[in-house]
Protein backbone atom coordinates (compact mmCIF):
# COMPACT_ATOMS: atom_id res chain seq x y z
CA UNK A 1 0.00 0.00 0.00
CA UNK A 2 0.71 3.24 -0.32
CA UNK A 3 1.66 5.72 2.74
CA UNK A 4 2.04 9.66 3.65
CA UNK A 5 0.58 10.36 0.32
CA UNK A 6 0.65 14.40 2.29
CA UNK A 7 4.35 14.46 1.72
CA UNK A 8 6.48 16.97 0.77
CA UNK A 9 7.92 16.13 -2.89
CA UNK A 10 11.47 16.17 -1.54
CA UNK A 11 10.07 13.22 0.87
CA UNK A 12 7.68 11.50 -1.47
CA UNK A 13 11.51 10.21 -3.72
CA UNK A 14 11.87 8.49 -0.56
CA UNK A 15 8.45 6.84 -0.93
CA UNK A 16 8.25 3.15 -0.08
CA UNK A 17 5.44 0.65 -1.23
CA UNK A 18 5.65 -1.96 1.41
CA UNK A 19 3.55 -5.36 0.60
CA UNK A 20 2.20 -7.66 2.64
CA UNK A 21 4.45 -9.06 4.59
CA UNK A 22 2.97 -12.61 4.43
CA UNK A 23 3.99 -12.44 1.02
CA UNK A 24 7.64 -12.60 1.63
CA UNK A 25 8.29 -9.15 -0.22
CA UNK A 26 10.94 -6.67 0.15
CA UNK A 27 9.90 -2.84 0.37
CA UNK A 28 10.13 -1.18 -3.02
CA UNK A 29 11.68 2.04 -3.35
CA UNK A 30 10.35 4.80 -6.77
CA UNK A 31 13.52 4.47 -8.94
CA UNK A 32 15.22 1.58 -8.08
CA UNK A 33 14.73 -2.01 -9.37
CA UNK A 34 13.92 -4.76 -6.67
CA UNK A 35 13.52 -7.98 -6.52
CA UNK A 36 10.54 -9.96 -6.06
CA UNK A 37 11.85 -13.80 -4.88
CA UNK A 38 7.71 -14.75 -4.32
CA UNK A 39 5.04 -14.02 -6.53
CA UNK A 40 3.46 -17.06 -6.88
CA UNK A 41 4.31 -20.60 -7.53
CA UNK A 42 6.75 -20.09 -10.16
CA UNK A 43 6.28 -23.32 -12.13
CA UNK A 44 9.02 -21.81 -15.15
CA UNK A 45 11.95 -20.98 -12.05
CA UNK A 46 12.48 -17.35 -13.64
CA UNK A 47 13.32 -14.29 -11.58
CA UNK A 48 11.20 -11.06 -11.13
CA UNK A 49 12.41 -7.85 -10.79
CA UNK A 50 10.49 -4.70 -10.23
CA UNK A 51 11.27 -0.51 -11.58
CA UNK A 52 9.06 1.68 -9.52
CA UNK A 53 9.11 4.52 -11.31
CA UNK A 54 11.23 7.99 -9.54
CA UNK A 55 7.71 9.29 -10.25
CA UNK A 56 4.58 7.76 -8.16
CA UNK A 57 2.24 6.29 -10.83
CA UNK A 58 -1.35 7.42 -9.56
CA UNK A 59 -3.72 4.18 -9.45
CA UNK A 60 -4.54 2.86 -12.66
CA UNK A 61 -1.44 3.69 -14.70
CA UNK A 62 -0.53 1.20 -17.59
CA UNK A 63 1.81 -1.64 -16.77
CA UNK A 64 5.07 -2.53 -19.53
CA UNK A 65 6.04 -6.18 -18.85
CA UNK A 66 9.98 -6.13 -20.74
CA UNK A 67 11.11 -9.91 -21.50
CA UNK A 68 15.29 -9.35 -22.37
CA UNK A 69 17.19 -11.36 -24.81
CA UNK A 70 19.98 -14.17 -24.42
CA UNK A 71 23.29 -13.45 -22.25
CA UNK A 72 21.35 -9.92 -21.27
CA UNK A 73 19.90 -9.64 -17.55
CA UNK A 74 17.00 -7.89 -16.94
CA UNK A 75 17.89 -4.53 -15.22
CA UNK A 76 20.26 -4.60 -18.20
CA UNK A 77 18.41 -4.40 -21.13
CA UNK A 78 15.61 -2.67 -19.61
CA UNK A 79 18.00 0.30 -18.92
CA UNK A 80 19.79 0.76 -21.93
CA UNK A 81 16.94 -0.35 -24.21
CA UNK A 82 15.60 3.16 -22.77
CA UNK A 83 12.55 1.37 -21.08
CA UNK A 84 14.05 3.02 -17.04
CA UNK A 85 14.07 6.43 -18.65
CA UNK A 86 10.37 5.89 -19.91
CA UNK A 87 9.09 4.76 -16.97
CA UNK A 88 10.22 7.13 -14.92
CA UNK A 89 8.84 9.95 -17.25
CA UNK A 90 5.55 8.78 -17.24
CA UNK A 91 5.21 6.91 -14.26
CA UNK A 92 4.86 3.58 -15.40
CA UNK A 93 5.78 0.37 -13.52
CA UNK A 94 7.94 -1.92 -14.99
CA UNK A 95 8.08 -5.95 -14.95
CA UNK A 96 11.41 -7.71 -15.68
CA UNK A 97 11.29 -11.22 -16.06
CA UNK A 98 14.46 -12.96 -15.45
CA UNK A 99 16.29 -16.45 -17.19
CA UNK A 100 18.52 -18.07 -15.02
CA UNK A 101 21.28 -20.39 -16.84
CA UNK A 102 19.39 -23.64 -15.07
CA UNK A 103 16.83 -22.69 -17.25
CA UNK A 104 18.58 -22.26 -20.26
CA UNK A 105 22.49 -21.74 -20.25
CA UNK A 106 22.59 -18.60 -22.43
CA UNK A 107 19.69 -17.29 -20.73
CA UNK A 108 17.04 -17.35 -23.55
CA UNK A 109 13.83 -17.49 -22.63
CA UNK A 110 12.56 -21.02 -23.84
CA UNK A 111 10.14 -19.66 -26.20
CA UNK A 112 9.94 -22.55 -28.14
CA UNK A 113 8.97 -25.54 -25.83
CA UNK A 114 5.67 -26.14 -25.47
CA UNK A 115 5.78 -26.55 -21.90
CA UNK A 116 7.25 -23.16 -21.74
CA UNK A 117 4.91 -21.15 -23.62
CA UNK A 118 1.61 -23.38 -23.36
CA UNK A 119 -0.83 -21.37 -21.07
CA UNK A 120 -1.13 -22.36 -17.16
CA UNK A 121 2.41 -23.80 -17.62
CA UNK A 122 6.35 -23.21 -17.15
CA UNK A 123 7.50 -19.73 -17.65
CA UNK A 124 4.70 -18.67 -19.49
CA UNK A 125 2.30 -19.13 -16.24
CA UNK A 126 5.62 -17.66 -14.05
CA UNK A 127 5.20 -14.42 -16.10
CA UNK A 128 1.77 -14.27 -15.90
CA UNK A 129 2.00 -14.56 -12.19
CA UNK A 130 4.28 -11.56 -12.02
CA UNK A 131 1.53 -9.23 -13.80
CA UNK A 132 -0.69 -10.53 -11.49
CA UNK A 133 1.57 -9.87 -8.43
CA UNK A 134 2.75 -6.16 -9.81
CA UNK A 135 -0.98 -5.05 -10.96
CA UNK A 136 -2.13 -5.85 -7.38
CA UNK A 137 0.40 -4.26 -5.98
CA UNK A 138 0.24 -0.98 -8.00
CA UNK A 139 -3.08 -1.07 -8.62
CA UNK A 140 -2.25 -0.99 -12.61
CA UNK A 141 -5.35 -0.75 -14.83
CA UNK A 142 -5.83 -4.14 -15.85
CA UNK A 143 -7.06 -2.84 -19.88
CA UNK A 144 -3.17 -1.33 -20.10
CA UNK A 145 -0.84 -3.95 -19.89
CA UNK A 146 1.57 -3.86 -22.34
CA UNK A 147 4.58 -6.52 -23.11
CA UNK A 148 7.76 -6.03 -24.82
CA UNK A 149 10.85 -8.52 -25.89
CA UNK A 150 14.21 -8.72 -27.98
CA UNK A 151 14.94 -11.66 -29.54
CA UNK A 152 14.35 -14.68 -27.75
CA UNK A 153 11.90 -12.64 -24.88
CA UNK A 154 10.83 -11.22 -28.34
CA UNK A 155 9.58 -14.60 -29.69
CA UNK A 156 8.43 -15.28 -25.68
CA UNK A 157 6.48 -12.02 -25.57
CA UNK A 158 4.38 -13.18 -29.08
CA UNK A 159 3.76 -16.30 -26.77
CA UNK A 160 2.57 -14.58 -23.93
CA UNK A 161 0.35 -12.45 -26.28
CA UNK A 162 -0.92 -15.82 -28.12
CA UNK A 163 -1.76 -17.76 -24.29
CA UNK A 164 -2.91 -14.93 -22.80
CA UNK A 165 -4.64 -12.39 -25.38
CA UNK A 166 -6.94 -11.08 -22.40
CA UNK A 167 -4.22 -9.96 -20.14
CA UNK A 168 -2.65 -7.45 -22.59
CA UNK A 169 -3.91 -4.39 -25.00
CA UNK A 170 -0.88 -4.18 -26.99
CA UNK A 171 2.64 -6.00 -27.36
CA UNK A 172 6.24 -5.12 -29.18
CA UNK A 173 8.25 -7.92 -30.85
CA UNK A 174 12.02 -7.45 -31.75
CA UNK A 175 13.83 -9.83 -34.00
CA UNK A 176 11.71 -12.21 -32.80
CA UNK A 177 9.88 -15.09 -34.48
CA UNK A 178 6.65 -15.90 -35.41
CA UNK A 179 4.41 -17.98 -32.52
CA UNK A 180 4.75 -21.65 -33.23
CA UNK A 181 7.54 -21.40 -35.52
CA UNK A 182 9.64 -24.21 -33.67
CA UNK A 183 9.08 -27.08 -30.65
CA UNK A 184 12.40 -27.63 -30.32
CA UNK A 185 15.91 -26.40 -29.83
CA UNK A 186 17.12 -27.78 -33.26
CA UNK A 187 14.47 -26.70 -35.10
CA UNK A 188 14.41 -23.36 -33.58
CA UNK A 189 17.93 -22.70 -34.64
CA UNK A 190 17.06 -23.22 -38.10
CA UNK A 191 13.93 -21.65 -38.40
CA UNK A 192 15.91 -18.72 -36.91
CA UNK A 193 18.52 -18.65 -39.95
CA UNK A 194 16.09 -19.49 -42.70
CA UNK A 195 12.25 -18.89 -42.09
CA UNK A 196 9.88 -21.24 -43.12
CA UNK A 197 9.24 -21.33 -46.63
CA UNK A 198 5.67 -23.24 -46.52
CA UNK A 199 4.12 -22.07 -43.38
CA UNK A 200 0.83 -19.79 -45.19
CA UNK A 201 -0.68 -17.47 -43.54
CA UNK A 202 -3.68 -19.99 -42.55
CA UNK A 203 -1.47 -21.94 -40.84
CA UNK A 204 0.62 -19.26 -39.05
CA UNK A 205 -2.78 -17.67 -37.67
CA UNK A 206 -3.91 -21.44 -36.65
CA UNK A 207 -0.82 -21.94 -34.52
CA UNK A 208 -2.09 -19.27 -32.20
CA UNK A 209 -5.36 -19.92 -31.76
CA UNK A 210 -4.69 -23.51 -30.59
CA UNK A 211 -2.75 -21.79 -27.85
CA UNK A 212 -5.22 -19.47 -26.61
CA UNK A 213 -8.76 -19.51 -24.96
CA UNK A 214 -11.81 -19.08 -27.96
CA UNK A 215 -11.91 -15.35 -27.92
CA UNK A 216 -15.44 -15.31 -29.69
CA UNK A 217 -15.25 -11.35 -30.79
CA UNK A 218 -13.11 -10.12 -28.42
CA UNK A 219 -10.01 -8.21 -29.99
CA UNK A 220 -6.67 -9.75 -30.54
CA UNK A 221 -3.74 -7.34 -28.77
CA UNK A 222 -2.17 -4.83 -31.42
CA UNK A 223 1.20 -6.17 -32.21
CA UNK A 224 4.75 -3.87 -32.74
CA UNK A 225 7.27 -5.79 -35.00
CA UNK A 226 10.58 -4.29 -35.38
CA UNK A 227 13.60 -5.82 -37.81
CA UNK A 228 17.21 -5.21 -38.80
CA UNK A 229 17.13 -6.83 -42.25
CA UNK A 230 21.48 -7.03 -41.57
CA UNK A 231 19.97 -9.63 -38.61
CA UNK A 232 22.27 -12.28 -39.52
CA UNK A 233 20.86 -14.21 -35.88
CA UNK A 234 17.49 -14.22 -36.70
CA UNK A 235 15.95 -14.41 -40.38
CA UNK A 236 14.72 -10.90 -41.43
CA UNK A 237 11.54 -12.93 -43.29
CA UNK A 238 10.27 -13.97 -39.65
CA UNK A 239 8.91 -10.80 -38.97
CA UNK A 240 7.37 -10.87 -42.39
CA UNK A 241 5.80 -14.20 -41.33
CA UNK A 242 4.77 -12.58 -37.76
CA UNK A 243 3.31 -9.51 -39.31
CA UNK A 244 1.08 -11.94 -41.59
CA UNK A 245 0.36 -13.97 -38.26
CA UNK A 246 -1.26 -10.61 -36.31
CA UNK A 247 -2.65 -9.28 -39.06
CA UNK A 248 -4.27 -12.54 -39.91
CA UNK A 249 -5.94 -12.68 -36.43
CA UNK A 250 -6.92 -9.57 -37.10
CA UNK A 251 -8.96 -10.34 -40.18
CA UNK A 252 -7.19 -7.67 -42.10
CA UNK A 253 -5.93 -8.09 -45.88
CA UNK A 254 -2.14 -9.28 -46.14
CA UNK A 255 -1.51 -6.27 -48.21
CA UNK A 256 -0.37 -3.74 -45.56
CA UNK A 257 -2.88 -0.99 -45.54
CA UNK A 258 -0.08 2.01 -45.00
CA UNK A 259 3.49 1.89 -46.11
CA UNK A 260 5.97 4.49 -45.54
CA UNK A 261 9.19 5.96 -45.22
CA UNK A 262 10.17 7.46 -41.87
CA UNK A 263 13.58 8.37 -42.57
CA UNK A 264 16.70 6.87 -45.16
CA UNK A 265 16.72 3.45 -44.26
CA UNK A 266 13.63 2.92 -42.48
CA UNK A 267 10.21 1.73 -43.47
CA UNK A 268 6.77 1.66 -41.45
CA UNK A 269 4.13 -0.65 -42.84
CA UNK A 270 0.68 -0.72 -40.95
CA UNK A 271 -2.36 -2.94 -40.93
CA UNK A 272 -5.97 -1.66 -40.03
CA UNK A 273 -6.86 2.21 -39.54
CA UNK A 274 -3.63 4.34 -40.46
CA UNK A 275 -4.03 6.46 -37.10
CA UNK A 276 -4.29 3.67 -35.26
CA UNK A 277 -3.35 -0.13 -37.20
CA UNK A 278 -3.60 -3.40 -35.25
CA UNK A 279 -0.39 -4.31 -36.59
CA UNK A 280 2.58 -2.29 -37.73
CA UNK A 281 6.09 -3.92 -39.34
CA UNK A 282 8.79 -1.55 -38.93
CA UNK A 283 11.98 -2.54 -41.13
CA UNK A 284 15.94 -1.19 -40.60
CA UNK A 285 18.02 -1.64 -43.56
CA UNK A 286 21.15 -1.06 -41.68
CA UNK A 287 20.43 -2.54 -38.25
CA UNK A 288 21.99 -6.11 -37.74
CA UNK A 289 20.57 -8.28 -34.18
CA UNK A 290 19.15 -5.91 -31.89
CA UNK A 291 17.27 -3.47 -30.34
CA UNK A 292 17.04 0.06 -32.10
CA UNK A 293 17.81 3.79 -30.04
CA UNK A 294 19.03 6.97 -30.46
CA UNK A 295 19.62 9.70 -27.85
CA UNK A 296 16.60 7.69 -25.56
CA UNK A 297 18.98 4.95 -24.90
CA UNK A 298 22.57 4.05 -24.61
CA UNK A 299 24.16 1.31 -26.60
CA UNK A 300 24.63 -1.82 -24.84
CA UNK A 301 24.88 -5.45 -25.87
CA UNK A 302 22.37 -6.45 -28.75
CA UNK A 303 21.30 -2.76 -28.34
CA UNK A 304 22.38 -0.49 -30.44
CA UNK A 305 22.03 3.40 -32.00
CA UNK A 306 20.28 2.75 -35.44
CA UNK A 307 19.52 6.98 -35.28
CA UNK A 308 15.63 6.19 -33.73
CA UNK A 309 14.19 5.34 -30.68
CA UNK A 310 12.34 1.99 -31.00
CA UNK A 311 11.63 3.00 -27.07
CA UNK A 312 9.70 5.57 -27.69
CA UNK A 313 7.69 4.62 -31.19
CA UNK A 314 6.43 1.25 -29.19
CA UNK A 315 5.33 3.67 -26.77
CA UNK A 316 3.72 5.57 -29.00
CA UNK A 317 1.95 2.90 -31.07
CA UNK A 318 0.76 1.41 -27.60
CA UNK A 319 -1.26 5.10 -26.85
CA UNK A 320 1.14 6.27 -23.78
CA UNK A 321 3.47 7.79 -25.00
Amino acid sequence: MLRNLGMTATRMAALVWSPPRTLGRPAIIPGRITEIPAFGSNPGALRMFLHAPAKIPPAGAPLIVVLHGCRQSAASFATHAGWIALADRLGIPLVLPEQVTANNRNRCFNWYRPGDVARGQGEAMSIRQMIRTATALFSSDRRRVFIVGLSAGGAMAAAMLAAYPAVFAAGAVVAGMPVGAASTSPMALLRMSRADPLRGRTGLVAAVRAMAPARGKQPWPRLSIWQGEKDRTVNPDNAELLAAQWSGLHNLPSVADSDTVEAPGIRRRGWGKPQRPAVELWTIADLAHGFPIDGSGRPGPWVVDAGIPGTRHIAKFWGIE
